[in-house]
């Protein structure tokens, strides 16, 4: 699909970090921009959105207040959609812990709500976020997310004839998201102390920028049924430490409930049914039209090696302390200096 298909677009979760980056790409971007709905159940965010945007310059725009967990109401907001965007999601690791139902009403429940209002409406072209912590998951988040991802993969198995594709986006923690260990890190060092969890943890990144460029890129390329993953740099919980407080007390803390050492994206299970792109790795169903579809495309892939797999810890791209100062000031804070 074309850029120039993507007409009427609808963002669940659309005042979320993801949310109003993606909106600021869609009206730079995407030619002929007839309506973005903009998905969420916030009403002081929305408003907040639409102080941004109002509307006698942002027409297109429509702010839709709705719950995930609400099928009837994704219907009557997907009405003359052809695009869907799934952002919304509870995403707090130790919250899911304590609250695990909640968790699985929304990140579950309703990632089948929006598929069967998805599949019941006219919408042909949906891309779902997903998380590392999707990826041989030890929390509930994670688990959540991963029966999420299970759900959009395969609702591509009862489309019957209609013309729709579902794909997933999985990528690691996004620089500067609310709730993200960066701002807490910047908030801390004030303080003078930085809480570490433990001293050999590391973490995928990725900025709001890039985050938005892969879901653009799958809604224009993906066949249906694929889980796209980034090749992103990592970094060492230490140096994140060192890069925002250099002057800080360091406090190890232990790791909480729930958390790893070093995240996954693609599992050694994964690896029979994952591809290397440029820019991306891709993990396909046992669907081999996904292949030829590519090949029809003249896109360049191959296998990955027997036995790969992603993870944080072994990752070669590896942030330096300078680097991670740098993509502060970048993407967070231009004023950003060490304390």
């Amino acid at each position: 699909m074309s850029p120039s298909k993507m007409k009427r677009i609808l963002i669940t979760g659309g005042t979320g970090s993801f949310g109003k980056e993606f909106v600021s790409a869609a009206l730079r971007d995407i030619n002929d921009l007839e309506r973005l709905v903009i998905y969420s159940r916030d009403e002081l965010k929305q408003w907040e959105l639409q102080c941004l945007y109002p509307p006698d310059k942002f027409p297109q725009l429509r702010f839709f207040l709705g719950d995930v967990r609400d099928q009837e109401r994704l219907r009557r907001a997907l009405e003359n959609v052809d695009t869907v965007v799934h952002a919304a999601a509870l995403k707090q690791v130790p919250t899911a812990e304590y609250n695990p139902i909640e968790y699985i009403n929304t990140n579950v429940i309703g990632a089948e709500n929006v598929v069967r209002a998805c599949l019941d409406t006219g919408v042909t072209n949906v891309v779902a976020l997903s998380t590392d912590k999707a990826a041989a998951p030890i929390n509930l988040y994670g688990a959540t997310k991963l029966c999420s991802d299970k759900l959009f993969v395969a609702a591509n198995n009862i489309r019957g004839g209609r013309s729709i594709k579902f794909s997933v986006v999985r990528y690691g923690n996004v620089m500067g998201s609310r709730g993200s260990v960066i701002p807490f890190f910047m908030k801390s060092a004030q303080k003078g102390i930085l809480p570490i969890t433990d001293p050999k943890m590391t973490r995928f990144t990725i900025t709001l920028k890039d985050s938005v460029k892969m879901v653009l890129f799958a809604l224009n390329n993906s066949f249906g049924g694929e889980i796209f993953v980034p090749r992103i740099p990592s970094y060492g919980i230490m140096d994140l430490a060192e890069a925002i407080g250099p002057n800080c007390n360091k406090k190890i803390i232990g790791i909480r409930p729930g958390e790893k050492l070093h995240e996954d994206m693609i599992t050694r299970s994964d690896a029979p049914m994952t591809i290397r792109l440029k820019d991306f790795y891709v993990i396909i169903p046992a669907e081999t039209r996904i292949l030829d579809f590519y090949k029809e495309k003249a896109v360049k892939f191959s296998h990955v090696e027997p036995g790969f797999a992603y993870d944080s810890g072994t990752n070669p791209q590896k942030l330096s302390i300078d680097e991670i100062r740098e993509l502060i000031k970048i993407n967070i804070d231009p004023n950003f200096d060490p304390v």
